[in-house]
């Protein structure tokens, strides 16, 4: 499994580094421009943090597989991040509309792929955490 959790933390980490991208690619300083300052401010922090920690995420899943692999704490940090990640798929189908992608060949693709990803992470951090 420790292969996995590798994967697993450089897709993390890829991902912390796609938000990067955010801010430009959804257009925030026109879109979010009618939003009161907290509100602006909140999507700014909140990603930010966000992004920080699955960053942590994979980092710790890149440098330290074996102890989350091997170890009574690390399979409890497994089960709390595979809770995570499960309920991240699950947002991915009832957290938002499906007009948002449907009919639209890059948003579905990116629909279906984050789909899959979380599905890929929470089974690798599901099965990490039932080990032992």
């Amino acid at each position: 499994m420790t292969l996995h959790l590798e994967i697993v933390g450089c897709l993390l980490i890829a991902l912390a580094l796609l938000h990067l991208a955010f801010p430009r690619y959804f257009d925030w300083a026109r879109e979010l421009r009618p939003l009161s300052l907290m509100n602006r401010q909140m999507m700014w922090v909140h990603t930010f943090f966000i992004a920080l920690a699955v960053l942590l995420m994979g980092v710790l899943c890149v440098t330290c597989p074996e102890d989350l692999a091997g170890t009574p704490l690390g399979r409890r940090v497994a089960c709390g991040l595979a809770i995570f990640w499960g309920a991240r798929l699950v947002i991915q189908f009832v957290g938002y509309a499906a007009e948002l992608w449907r009919g639209k060949t890059f948003e579905t693709v990116a629909h279906i792929g984050s789909a899959l990803l979380w599905a890929y992470v929470t089974g690798v951090f599901s099965v990490v955490a039932a080990s032992g």
